[in-house]
């Protein structure tokens, strides 16, 4: 009975929601060479950073099964919400549809609604915030497609990495902007536009890209008090909170959570990343 919220492996839920019912996490596999790791509570960060550091080639991952997404929506849930990393960066999304076509071939029709985040990390997460925010709204399923649609179109991922390697390597950044910031210590400072990763502004030095990554955010936003600003971090904590005092001292938000990256985002954010998403 009820509904369910099926996510992706590069959805970080807060600490409240890691052992709720409602929610499933569907893992992606890293690939560092010949060596697998799967995206899920085994996760170990810190290992996984040092192997990407004595890796010369570039990490790589592989989305789950069609399958594996069938079986999620196999469930007493009346209602199944799917929240996936962009399909610009992954097939997760592309998994989740065939999916469902798979689940209803073979169990028949129900409400399930696949959501591309064209975004990833917290901005998977703040759309499965939005479901939850719906539902407890009491809205159909029809309303809560519309309005996590509607959100997500608003919605705005900014995002500043000390190491842009893996986004070049896999295709997603020009191999200049990655050679300017690597050798002149120029930050660029990056937007998820509709899931194609585009530069917003750069600056020379982390702190001072990520506050133009403050003002950028803020500025792209209408009604900021009314929204949940949510930071994901690659293993720099004091970093995050740094972005949360900048943030705060551009506008007031309805709460602010601050999440270490899982494994997904940890392969493209890098150590030292920071993205964020309101």
């Amino acid at each position: 009975m009820g509904y369910k919220i099926v996510v992706d492996s590069c959805c970080e839920l807060p600490a409240q929601y890691k052992n709720d019912g409602r929610f499933q996490s569907i893992p992606l596999t890293l690939e560092i060479g010949d060596y697998e790791i799967a995206d899920d509570e085994t996760f170990d960060q810190k290992d996984f950073l040092k192997r990407v550091a004595a890796y010369p080639l570039c990490p790589k991952s592989s989305c789950p099964s069609p399958e594996k997404y069938r079986e999620a929506y196999h469930d007493e849930a009346e209602e199944v919400y799917v929240v996936t990393l962009s399909s610009h960066l992954s097939g997760s999304y592309n998994s989740a549809e065939l999916g469902k076509s798979l689940y209803e071939e073979k169990y028949g029709a129900k409400n399930i609604h696949v959501v591309d985040s064209e975004s990833a990390s917290c901005g998977e997460t703040q759309l499965a915030m939005k479901i939850i925010a719906c539902k407890e709204a009491g809205l159909t399923f029809e309303e809560t497609v519309e309005k996590v649609e509607t959100f997500k179109r608003q919605m705005r991922t900014y995002f500043v990495l000390d190491n842009l390697e893996t986004l070049r390597k896999n295709g997603r950044l020009s191999s200049v902007k990655a050679l300017v910031a690597s050798t002149l210590n120029i930050k660029p400072v990056m937007i998820g536009n509709l899931g194609v990763i585009e530069q917003k502004g750069q600056a020379i030095g982390i702190n001072k890209a990520l506050a133009k990554l403050a003002d950028g955010i803020v500025a792209d936003v209408d009604k900021p008090q009314e929204r949940t600003l949510m930071i994901t971090h690659c293993n720099c904590p004091e970093r995050a909170q740094y972005v949360r005092r900048l943030m705060e001292k551009r506008a007031s938000y309805q709460d602010v959570v601050i999440m270490d990256a899982a494994g997904i985002s940890s392969m493209y954010a890098n150590d030292g990343g920071v993205i964020v998403t309101l």
